[in-house]
């Protein structure tokens, strides 16, 4: 274990931390039935200052849970409906030429777009062509917009939501790898339980609708963010998170024979610092104030799924980053238990 201990103010932000997150899945369970593990990880990323993108079927709530969540969290929210015809202005925001009354000269004023709000969900976001995504691209990772050579930060914090149909090709534009790796998780969606839909039914049909109360705002957001940074975590957690992901890198010397195999490439040394820093987050909500190899299985494969590229040959097989995934956590464990 590292010899880094939790002191005692920090210790209270991490209560407080426990604390809002049983709050933030109540008033979520107001709206959304179900889909606990969706939650826990929305938050998880929203705790780690990253970004996260929600894959699923039409008609599972992508779009409410996030809104809702925003409502939760008492942050301003934009939703961006990604089409073929949208533009990076449409994004970022535009300068117009205005005639000021004083000095009746004209000058550039200005207008931002739906980006610069606290919470942006990027509804549909593969529908949109690569120079969109591109300006998408560099508000997530830069945290500003760059219009008319002027450089205008976001505002903080400031999270991306995105959602992904996985069923519907015709019209869609590939995510690139690049853009991909900016997400903290790729969140799969699920159909809900028998239970589940009997009561989605029921809550979906009635005239009246509970109201959300705001759990945690800007302020404490970013306070709790900075603490989640602060968790200590031992050399041993390092090294098989650093083991995890190097073993998944083909045509490298550390690479798992299935790798090889099955793989085009591996995740990146992002992967390897997002493993530690939602393993952070994960410890957290569990209710630990240091991190354990099994926080980093819990999230390996939120983290990993779209960061390794299945080649044809796992295709053609059936095999799915998923499974992948399971025996690159195997192989890995095996290493640091031998």
């Amino acid at each position: 274990m590292s010899n880094v201990t939790v002191s005692d103010s920090d210790t209270e932000l991490l209560t407080q931390l426990r604390d809002a997150h049983k709050l933030l899945r109540k008033e979520m369970s107001k709206v959304i039935v179900g889909q606990e593990q969706v939650v826990d990880q929305l938050l998880m990323a929203i705790f780690c200052r990253s970004h996260a993108l929600l894959m699923g079927v039409p008609g599972l709530a992508k779009t409410l849970m996030v809104s809702t969540l925003s409502q939760c969290l008492d942050l301003s929210f934009k939703r961006i409906q990604f089409t073929p015809d949208l533009m990076p202005s449409d994004i970022t925001g535009t300068e117009v030429i205005q005639d000021d009354p004083a000095t009746k000269q004209r000058m550039f004023k200005f207008l931002p777009g739906p980006i610069f709000a606290n919470i942006v969900l990027a509804d549909e976001i593969n529908r949109t062509p690569p120079k969109t995504q591109a300006a998408l691209l560099e508000a997530m990772q830069e945290r500003k917009a760059s219009i008319g050579g002027i450089d205008h930060p976001m505002r903080n914090p400031f999270f991306v939501l995105a959602t992904q149909n996985p069923i519907e090709q015709e019209g869609t534009y590939p995510l690139p790898e690049a853009q991909l790796d900016r997400f903290l998780f790729l969140i799969k969606v699920d159909y809900p339980t028998d239970a589940e839909e009997e009561l989605i039914m029921r809550q979906g049909t009635m005239e009246t609708k509970e109201r959300i109360t705001p759990v945690l705002n800007a302020d404490e957001i970013i306070k709790l963010q900075q603490v989640v940074r602060r968790v200590p975590v031992s050399d041993l957690v390092y090294q098989f998170a650093k083991r995890l992901t190097r073993l998944s890198r083909p045509g490298t010397p550390e690479a798992a024979d299935f790798v090889n195999k099955w793989l085009t490439w591996g995740a990146g040394p992002r992967a390897s610092m997002n493993l530690i820093l939602a393993a952070k987050a994960h410890a957290i909500l569990r209710g630990s104030n240091h991190v354990a190899g099994d926080d980093v299985v819990a999230v390996a494969t939120p983290i990993l799924r779209h960061r390794i590229i299945p080649n044809f040959a796992a295709q053609s097989e059936g095999v799915t980053p998923e499974e992948v995934i399971k025996q690159l956590v195997k192989q890995a464990a095996k290493a640091f238990a031998a």
